[in-house]
């Protein structure tokens, strides 16, 4: 019997992901346009199925780009001073409802709302799946409620996050002082022309994370696509989504020194986790 070189079980279906650094710390355009390059080099490790126009999951995460947030936005504070929600809502959605929510959670954390913006995307490129169940996008510049206030503002940003995620159906690709993510079910050439904000010179960054998601056994959705908001994981969603519910289920014993108390004084709030 012959045996050759090849054993099938070194065979794996793994996502493909690249980072980009100025190890100056500059920050440019040409970051982000060689990751995304990256990730369009990394096509083959994204899935598709019959439907070619409808990818898996690709996404981009760089550092919070202030020239370009000042561009788009009016009335921008400092560096360090603001924040910027990237949300995912369901078309069908009441707008004003929402951000009249939103405004109320971010107000029980110390936090309001100065602005609002569309994001630019071009629709027609994808296919039909990801078409059904594609979100409009917007942008949302968060502040402090009384600028004068020194609490943590990376952490009221995250506890008003996880807050707005509980109660509403709505989603944060990125809600942060610090980073700034563009993703979605697309193909990992769709993501730069999809996103027409990735080809704006102005916005910049100093490093880039770029993610071409190839799914094992969970359907894609819009917000499944990586890069995550701080971590990330190569293995199977169903065991992620078995840890989350083991800790959504201890909420309530939950408690923290380090984050905004009246998300728990709220009688209608659960404690972000």
């Amino acid at each position: 019997m012959t045996k050759n070189l090849y054993d099938p079980s070194f065979e794996h279906d793994a996502c493909g992901v690249g980072m980009v650094a100025d190890l100056t710390g500059r920050a440019s355009n040409d970051t982000v346009r060689d990751a995304l390059t990256i990730l369009e080099n990394l096509e083959h490790r994204g899935a598709t199925g019959s439907d070619v126009d409808s990818g898996d999951g690709a996404g981009i995460l760089t550092q919070l780009p202030d020239l370009f947030i000042r561009q788009v936005f009016d009335a921008v504070p400092p560096p360090g001073h603001y924040g910027i929600a990237h949300w995912m809502v369901p078309p069908a959605s009441d707008l004003t409802h929402l951000r009249r929510e939103i405004d109320l959670d971010l107000a029980r954390v110390g936090l309001t709302s100065r602005a609002w913006r569309d994001v630019p995307v071009d629709s027609s490129l994808l296919g039909p799946t990801s078409r059904a169940g594609e979100p409009l996008f917007f942008q949302q510049l968060i502040v402090r409620a009384d600028e004068a206030s020194d609490f943590d503002l990376e952490r009221a940003l995250f506890s008003a996050r996880k807050v707005i995620e509980h109660r509403l159906d709505i989603y944060a690709a990125s809600c942060s002082s610090q980073v700034l993510i563009y993703k979605g079910m697309l193909t990992a050439p769709q993501l730069r022309l999809y996103f027409q904000d990735l080809t704006d010179e102005r916005l910049t960054s100093a490093i880039a994370v770029v993610h071409s998601r190839f799914s094992t056994n969970v359907l894609p959705r819009w917000d499944l696509a990586q890069p995550f908001r701080y971590i990330a994981h190569n293995g199977e969603i169903n065991t992620v989504r078995g840890n989350r519910n083991w800790m959504t289920a201890r909420e309530s014993t939950l408690e923290s020194d380090v984050f905004p108390l009246r998300c728990v004084n709220s009688p209608r709030l659960s404690l972000p986790t």
